[in-house]
């Protein structure tokens, strides 16, 4: 800025008017003229003040703006990964509740949905859900998931609850087999090599024929407690009859992946009736006879295929004749004068 006589009146003015207003400060306040003094200098003052508050803000503040505004960008950017990773565990477990709520819909179970939290480290196989006392559920209560029979809860807590798996060697389920109604109980296999096993069926009737693909469900418990009737259990997938037993035993696979275990289902009210077989999945069906169609060419001798009936009048391993006959020749007239 050039230096000029009138830059230096103003700078003058300026010095001057703030000396008045340092002056009028310590005098009555009451005083209606330095009162008005006060407040036009407030007001020609105040926004140059403001003005030159903020240029220095936007000057020497810029550096520490900038760093917080990159703060809060990194903060929503975590909070926008965790939403997605919650959003793609969500869509991921959403098939499993899918099937679970099916399954409940199909047999009439009321269930409370809760997800596992934990599994147990000791001689048991048990798994720790996120749901108990607090969410309506009990003791000796039924756990499924969208595949069939987990296990029974054994304790329960303000929030937390500890479930026995069908598969641990202490766990004993009566179940009844598909479609012909026998009835008997499984136990688990208890902790193995793989993590999984095959659970052992026996059944009550010592001349019971079991054949491998037979579908077993939970039968009904006293007072549906530890189990409600009509759960999947599991498929026969060997038969173990010996001569002799007091009882037909059988292997059989379950349907739940014990080792997979997220999202599972308490049953807190039994249904009204036992659904039976109906919440089974769909048995698999043997294997259809293939149908061989055969095309007859005129003129071109054809062989009968075997277990086919020759037609009536043929010896078996004759070919029959499928010319048409030739039209009948009219007799001949008789001769003139004859």
């Amino acid at each position: 800025m050039h230096d000029s006589r009138r830059s230096r009146l103003v700078v003058g003015v300026l010095v001057v008017a703030a000396l008045v207003l340092i002056a009028a400060s310590y005098q009555d306040a009451t005083s209606p003229v330095l009162g008005g003094v006060r407040d036009a200098s407030s007001a020609v003052f105040g926004g140059a003040e403001r003005a030159a508050s903020s240029a220095a803000g936007l000057v020497g503040g810029s550096d520490t703006g900038s760093s917080r505004q990159v703060a809060r960008l990194r903060r929503q950017v975590v909070a926008l990964r965790a939403q997605l990773d919650h959003e793609q565990l969500s869509r991921a477990d959403y098939a499993e509740l899918r099937r679970l709520l099916s399954l409940a819909g199909r047999g009439g179970y009321r269930i409370v949905a809760a997800n596992v939290i934990a599994t147990g480290q000791g001689y048991q196989q048990t798994i720790t859900l996120d749901a108990g006392r607090s969410a309506g559920i009990k003791r000796r209560e039924t756990v499924l998931n969208g595949s069939g029979l987990v296990g029974e809860v054994t304790s329960v807590s303000a929030s937390t609850s500890t479930v026995l798996l069908a598969t641990d060697s202490s766990s004993q389920v009566g179940v009844e087999l598909a479609p012909d109604g026998q009835i008997g109980w499984v136990t688990g296999p208890g902790k193995t090599p793989s993590g999984t096993g095959e659970l052992s069926l026996q059944v009550l009737d010592a001349a019971a024929v079991l054949k491998p693909g037979e579908q077993l469900v939970t039968s009904a418990s006293v007072r549906d407690r530890p189990y409600v009737p009509g759960v999947p259990v599991g498929v026969i997938a060997a038969v173990q009859n010996r001569a002799g037993g007091l009882t037909a035993r059988a292997q059989v696979q379950p349907y739940v992946n014990f080792t997979a275990l997220g999202i599972v289902g308490v049953v807190i009210a039994p249904p009204r009736r036992s659904p039976r077989f109906s919440v089974l999945p769909p048995a698999p069906h043997a294997a259809p006879t293939p149908t061989v169609t055969v095309t007859v060419t005129p003129g071109v001798p054809q062989t009968p295929a075997p277990g086919d009936t020759a037609p009536a009048g043929t010896v078996p391993g004759d070919i029959p004749d499928t010319t048409p006959p030739a039209p009948a020749t009219p007799p001949a007239a008789p001769a003139a004068g004859g």
